[in-house]
């Protein structure tokens, strides 16, 4: 039996929408401007999100497709990186002109973790500066505690790493713990860590294997706003059609 001491959300996906308009968008107008003729269609971006990373999505392709210029050395960790750092200003320039929304009952849950002396931790694979942009730019108002993202950890998910690093940094015990994930390899990273998952998925990760989650939703919800549908947990009598931190409490409660 737990109690509730911290959250650890995941970026993207949980608090914006980012993957088609956002990191898709950027990879696209990055591999246009380094004149590569590749463009990520939005049924290949879906396949390239089971990769956690950016920098590993680009290995990845460049190593399946053999695709290759006689201007670059296309394999090189310096030219990824490159491709991977013109990607990011891109995604920054999107998040600095309010282009990707917060998603529904993001803040609401993140203000109430707030104000009840939660532990609010932020846990992605996305690059640290984007994620820094969207506590900048986004979160404006919310105390995030820790933020660990991209190449902190050796292994991205969904290896448990960067929720173990958590653990460790926040000093707080794995059964006081809920995860907000919404892709299959997140689901896994949290789970491998010994942690309670929350899954709200998205159109991007509707038909990933969440089921190790232990609650499913399609949102967060808000009451006065979009309301959530529950998918799994064992939540009926209690859920009102949003997520709040009275329902994670009494979850880990349960458990």
């Amino acid at each position: 039996m737990g109690r509730l001491e911290a959250v650890f959300f995941d970026q993207d996906g949980v608090i914006i929408e980012t993957e088609k308009e956002g990191h898709r968008a950027a990879f696209n107008t990055a591999f246009k401007e380094f004149g590569l003729g590749i463009e990520w269609d939005e049924e290949y971006y879906y396949e390239l999100l089971k990769i956690g990373g950016g920098k590993e999505r680009i290995r990845y392709f460049l190593e399946k497709t053999g695709f290759s210029s006689s201007e670059y050395n296309m394999n090189s960790d310096s030219f990824i990186k490159q491709i991977h750092n013109r990607k990011t200003e891109l995604f920054i320039e999107l998040i600095k002109t309010g282009q990707l929304p917060l998603r529904p009952g993001i803040r609401r849950l993140m203000e109430e973790v707030n104000r009840q002396g939660i532990f609010l931790g932020i846990c992605t694979t996305s690059n640290e500066m984007a994620a820094r942009a969207v506590e900048k730019y986004m979160l404006q108002g919310i105390s995030v505690d820790l933020l660990l993202a991209g190449d902190v950890v050796l292994k991205k998910k969904p290896d448990p790493g960067i929720y173990l690093m958590a653990l460790e940094k926040s000093g707080i015990a794995a059964d006081n713990v809920f995860v907000i994930e919404d892709s299959g390899i997140g689901v896994s990273s949290g789970k491998s860590a010994g942690l309670s998952v929350l899954a709200t998925i998205n159109e991007y990760t509707e038909n990933d294997n969440l089921d190790p989650a232990d609650i499913i939703v399609d949102t967060l919800g808000d009451p006065e706003g979009v309301r959530s549908h529950l998918i799994k947990g064992r939540l009926m009598d209690e859920y009102k059609g949003f997520i709040d931190v009275t329902l994670l409490e009494s979850y880990l409660l349960q458990t």
